[in-house]
């Protein structure tokens, strides 16, 4: 028996996953038994208007750089806000060539955020680790973190300790250096 050609379906490629949403991220944490609280806000773009924003809510508060290497490595530098990060230093304490900021579109393709947004609770959507974490030392002294929950609409507190068992659950062992330190600062 023969088969004809119109018969067949059309082959089609898969989709790539969509990204993880914030109603996504926060049912992994409590699926992963992380303890963690969201507030929510209006978007916030600048430390300068998070710092209005938050008035005394406890814990360390991180900047995100998504950064790209000259031979294409990918880098996401998390520090404490007021740290002070030399882009021309760190390629020597990373083992990186030179960095400069990655564009919007491979943000969105390998984290799943856009710009203003970018958080380690993106990789989560990194799941080729294509990504190098660079945590900066001073920031995991702080008992709690905050972070953007793939949203700069919302952020969410969560334990240090809860924080790392995340990255590694990513499937990320981050590197933890003290970024001001090696960049001379």
């Amino acid at each position: 028996m023969t088969q004809s050609l119109n018969s067949c379906a059309p082959i089609e490629s898969p989709k790539p996953p969509m990204p993880l949403t914030k109603s996504d991220l926060l049912t992994l944490l409590a699926d992963l038994g992380l303890q963690a609280s969201t507030i929510e806000h209006p978007p916030l773009h600048t430390v300068e208007e998070a710092q209005s924003w938050r008035g005394t809510l406890p814990g360390g508060f991180c900047k995100n750089l998504f950064l790209k290497d000259k031979r294409g490595e990918l880098w996401l530098i998390v520090t404490l806000e007021n740290r002070k990060i030399r882009l021309n230093q760190l390629p020597k304490a990373l083992g990186s060539a030179r960095l400069s900021f990655a564009s919007a579109d491979l943000m969105w393709e390998v984290l799943g955020v856009r710009p203003g947004s970018v958080t380690p609770f993106a990789l989560a959507n990194d799941t080729d680790q294509r990504c190098h974490l660079v945590l900066d030392a001073p920031m995991l002294d702080f008992s709690t973190l905050n972070y953007h929950p793939l949203t700069n609409e919302a952020t969410t507190t969560i334990s240090t300790q809860d924080f790392l068992k995340f990255v590694h659950h990513c499937g990320h062992e981050p590197l933890i250096i003290d970024l001001e330190a090696a960049a001379g600062v």
